[in-house]
C-alpha cells in the first residue's frame, strides 16, 4: 500500500491539530515538515505565540510520522515525552516545523524537531519520544468511544 500524499494527510487533519491550523508540507518515515500560520488566537497575552503551539505541532508531527510507519504491523503511536526548550520568540508570520527521526526502537522512536520562523531562524527545540503499541481492536475502540459517551451523559 502506498504511503497517503500530503494533500490526503491534510484532509485527515482534526480536532486540536485542525482548530490551530496544523498543516502538512512533507513527509517520509524519517522526516516531517509542517507549518501554521499564525492568527491572534496563537498569541499570549505579550502578543508572542504561545510556546504550548511549538509542543503540540511537534508531537503531533512526529506521532503522525510513527503512525504512518507502523499502522502496517497493526500497531499506533502516542506521544510518550516531549521536552520543548525556547530560543527565540515568533510574534507573526508562519511556524514552520522540522522533524527528524533519529531513532526507530521497537517500542519507542526519538524525534528531534526544529521550530523556526520565517527567517528560517532556530525559535524552539523539541526532543518527542513517541511510545509505539498494539493497536485497539476496531471493536473494543468501539465499545469503549460508546461507553465513554455515556458516562458523559451521566448514563
Amino acid at each position: 500500500m502506498a504511503a497517503p500524499s500530503v494533500e490526503e494527510l491534510n484532509g485527515w487533519i482534526t480536532g486540536f491539530d485542525a482548530l490551530y491550523g496544523l498543516r502538512l508540507v512533507a513527509h517520509s518515515e524519517e522526516e516531517v515538515r509542517a507549518q501554521v500560520r499564525i492568527c491572534d488566537h496563537h498569541r499570549q497575552p505579550a502578543g508572542l505565540v504561545h510556546g504550548g503551539l511549538f509542543a503540540a505541532i511537534a508531537e503531533s508531527t512526529a506521532s503522525l510520522a510513527t503512525a504512518l510507519a507502523v499502522m502496517g504491523d497493526g500497531a499506533t503511536a502516542v506521544g510518550l515525552s516531549n521536552a520543548t526548550s525556547f530560543m527565540r520568540p515568533i510574534t507573526e508570520g508562519t511556524v514552520h516545523a522540522l522533524a527528524r527521526r533519529r531513532h526507530r526502537g521497537r517500542t519507542t522512536w526519538l524525534w528531534d524537531v526544529e521550530i523556526s520562523d520565517d527567517d528560517g531562524r532556530l525559535c524552539a527545540l523539541t526532543r518527542m519520544t513517541i511510545a509505539v503499541r498494539p493497536a485497539p481492536p476496531a471493536a473494543a475502540a468501539t465499545g469503549a468511544a460508546a461507553g465513554a459517551d455515556a458516562d458523559s451523559q451521566g448514563q
